[in-house]
């Protein structure tokens, strides 16, 4: 039993391990593609990324914290949920996204004292086109195990 538990636990770390370089090669795949199209300054960057970083954080914290709550809540409760109860969620929705609608603004804010707005607008697309690049990769592997 000792032996079974011991491998369960090894097992789950591994794919906990596993995740996390996931997760950190994905980072550092958008940080390669930021820098490439933003062609920051050396006191730029050093500016920017502190900024950036601590957003980026703020921002996953009310995906994963508030919005995939509310999301698994509602897909659990969806033919039993009562008007009154999707009133509440959608209400909770509405404030995590305002949440991080605010803070793309103050990001925007905050950066327009160190890059140019030209900068800021490249940053978007850059953004967008990750995002994009990864849902394709991620579609394409998907087929790929089909």
């Amino acid at each position: 039993m000792k032996k079974l538990l011991t491998v369960t636990l090894l097992l789950l770390a591994l794919n906990i391990s596993a995740q996390q370089k996931h997760r950190d090669r994905i980072k550092a795949l958008k940080i390669a593609v930021i820098t490439e199209n933003l062609d920051l300054t050396t006191k730029e960057a050093q500016q920017f990324w502190p900024i950036y970083n601590a957003n980026e954080k703020e921002m996953s914290a009310i995906k994963s914290k508030e919005i995939k709550t509310i999301k698994k809540e509602i897909r659990a409760h969806m033919d039993t949920m009562t008007d009154d109860k999707a009133t509440a969620l959608l209400n909770r929705l509405n404030n995590a996204e305002t949440q991080m609608h605010k803070l793309r603004m103050d990001l925007t804010k905050k950066l327009s004292e160190i890059i140019s707005s030209k900068k800021i607008i490249k940053l978007k697309i850059a953004e967008e086109d990750f995002r994009r690049r990864m849902l394709q990769e991620y579609k394409k592997r998907k087929k790929a195990e089909h």
